[in-house]
């Protein structure tokens, strides 16, 4: 089935609210999620409410904490998230990240104490939306990167994401995982009942899993096993993966003190946060440059990627962010897809909590 983004966006604030979390914050976690599923990105919107169900019912997810400021500079500033939706709180980092680029040149700001916030790429395209150079980076509390060489996994996907505009072209907007796939992507294909690529996941021994449901099982529930770092098995381009992955979890995690997942899975106490650690950073381009140039510069850079020979006539080169504009373009017309398993999690969602199914109107 398929349902119009508004009922996508509805849908989720309705079971967020039903769940204890106050009017303004759910809004704000709805569209930052509905607009995920807007651009494609299935793996982090309306599929991940199963999830937030789990954490917000064993009591590590306070849904009604608010963020608040815990130190800040001219350029800079550390939020505190509360144990809450990470959603609230990196929309208010990268918009204060913002405010201070827009003043200053650069804006820095990190969040500790944070849980899950859904699609990296949101947050940059805030920063785009302003006219600004966008960059974040977050921590994961789910153990599931295997180091390079490794045998057991001792890092999440650690995001990254990138957003630069343009002038008559939109931007840049890069979004990615520093695993080969990040694992919510996982579970939409479990969901679909589709077999992952050869070297998205492997096991215990290093061998790679195909079945989408044997994959999840070593992703969320085992201590071995799991996804491969950004390239895959090849050991040297995967040792980039995995530095990218170490990036990410200094910047978005150490940097603001939040808690390495590894060490804080072996103490966490009943009851405690998954204390995931974010990164935004906004740069103004009139900083730096004569007003416009930069963006007359960022558009002859992609105008030259597309410029370039294709190596199939009937397959364009792209620019990251392209096949997300495009599929929002589609999913604005024909609605997000449902696929029939999830549907009967989000049924299940709502008859629990009270909250009125509307994706099916």
């Amino acid at each position: 089935m398929r349902a119009g983004v508004a009922l996508v966006r509805d849908q989720i604030e309705r079971v967020l609210t039903a769940w204890g979390m106050p009017q303004d914050m759910a809004a704000i976690s709805a569209r930052l999620m509905a607009e995920t599923d807007r651009l494609g990105v299935d793996s982090h919107g309306i599929s991940m409410l199963p999830m937030y169900e789990q954490k917000w019912r064993a009591g590590i997810l306070d849904l009604t904490a608010r963020p608040r400021v815990v130190r800040e500079g001219t350029a800079s500033a550390l939020l505190d998230g509360m144990g809450g939706l990470g959603h609230p709180v990196s929309r208010q980092a990268m918009e204060l990240a913002c405010d201070k680029a827009l003043s200053h040149g650069v804006g820095a700001v990190s969040v500790r104490n944070s849980h899950h916030f859904g699609a990296a790429g949101v947050y940059a395209r805030l920063a785009l939306a302003r006219g600004l150079v966008g960059l974040v980076a977050s921590s994961a509390v789910t153990l599931i990167m295997v180091p390079t060489r490794g045998a057991m996994p001792r890092l999440g996907t650690n995001p990254l994401a990138f957003a630069a505009p343009g002038g008559h072209h939109p931007g840049l907007v890069l979004d990615m995982a520093t695993t080969t796939v990040a694992g919510n992507k996982v579970k939409v294909y479990d969901f679909y009942g589709k077999p992952l690529p050869e070297g998205w996941a492997v096991d215990g021994q290093g061998r790679s899993v195909t079945d989408a449901s044997q994959a999840m099982e070593f992703i969320f529930k085992r201590d071995e096993g799991g996804l491969t770092p950004l390239g895959g098995t090849a050991a040297m381009s995967s040792h980039k993966g995995y530095g990218l992955a170490l990036m990410a979890q200094t910047l978005g995690g150490t940097l603001g003190g939040s808690a390495l997942a590894a060490l804080h899975a072996q103490k966490r106490q009943p009851g405690q946060g998954d204390d995931v650690g974010h990164f935004f950073l906004a740069l103004n381009p009139d900083a730096f440059r004569e007003a416009g140039s930069f963006e007359d510069d960022m558009d002859e850079l992609i105008d030259t990627m597309r410029d370039t020979p294709a190596a199939d006539p009937q397959v364009p080169v792209l620019v990251p962010g392209d096949l997300e504009a495009a599929e929002a373009l589609r999913r604005d017309e024909a609605g997000v897809p449902i696929s029939r398993a999830l549907d009967e999690k989000l049924r299940a969602i709502c008859e629990r909590s009270g909250a009125r199914y509307v994706l099916g109107l």
